[in-house]
């Protein structure tokens, strides 16, 4: 018989499809009641209707919001997972704004998060946080210089806090997803879903939502002794990295 989780409740940003979903999903599947965040009743009604999730209407960069859409309610664990790639093209063909935009929804927002949840967690001496960054931030691929950038700066943060939390009995870990077939490069591709589908995930064998939510569950369901620190999940046909090499002919 398996050992009834420790938590009672979640957070869970990017809520309203893809992994967000997905993991709201699988832990209101597991017993927790689920804090879904994101910018639209509308977009988060389907989570709402099918899993029972408890809507959080707030744009991710705005902490004050979601904590107060929270009611004073004692979050246990935080899933970081709401991202965004704006475009995929070099640094210095991107705008000022669109790096600005993607380091604040990579980086600042979920920074934040932690910053309001972690006390509380400390303060109980129970709580887990799940950060979703990408292999983008450990390899190299073309044209996500902010992107993997700011997902290694939220990586590193999770590092840096493992020295703040020891002995606290407060979890963190950096879970790291290789491709996954979601949406998250669709502004990327002017909105072009069949484009998108076709080029990014028609050929592949890609990760699904439902895995990173089992693997999250895994994470959740061990011991409180242990802490997955690291994780890298990538599908069985994808090495992550490598290098391009072009002509610098014409």
């Amino acid at each position: 018989m398996a050992t009834p989780l420790p938590y009672r409740t979640a957070l869970v940003t990017g809520a309203s499809r893809g992994i967000g979903a997905a993991i709201c999903a699988r832990l209101t599947g597991l017993g927790l009641t689920v804090y879904g965040v994101a910018r639209s009743r509308e977009a988060l009604a389907g989570v709402v209707d099918e899993y029972g999730a408890v809507p959080v209407v707030a744009d991710v960069r705005d902490t004050d919001a979601i904590v107060a859409g929270l009611g004073g309610a004692e979050i246990d664990v935080l899933v970081n997972n709401a991202g965004m790639v704006a475009t995929v093209k070099p640094l210095y063909e991107q705008s000022a704004e669109e790096i600005a935009e993607t380091i604040a929804v990579n980086l600042t927002a979920p920074m934040l998060l932690m910053r309001a949840l972690l006390s509380g967690m400390v303060a109980r001496r129970r709580g887990h946080v799940i950060n979703i960054t990408t292999t983008a931030a450990r390899g190299v691929l073309a044209g996500t210089s902010a992107y993997g950038g700011a997902k290694a700066g939220l990586a590193h943060a999770c590092r840096s806090l493992r020295y703040d939390l020891a002995g606290s009995n407060v979890r963190i870990t950096d879970l790291a997803p290789g491709r996954v077939e979601t949406e998250i490069y669709l502004r990327a591709f002017g909105g072009d879903r069949e484009r998108l589908n076709e080029t990014m995930y028609g050929h592949v064998r890609a990760l699904q939502p439902q895995d990173i939510a089992e693997t999250i569950a895994a994470v959740l369901a061990l011991p409180q002794h242990v802490d997955v620190t690291e994780i890298e999940i990538s599908p069985t046909d994808q090495a992550v990295g490598g290098h391009v090499f072009k002509s610098v002919e014409g």
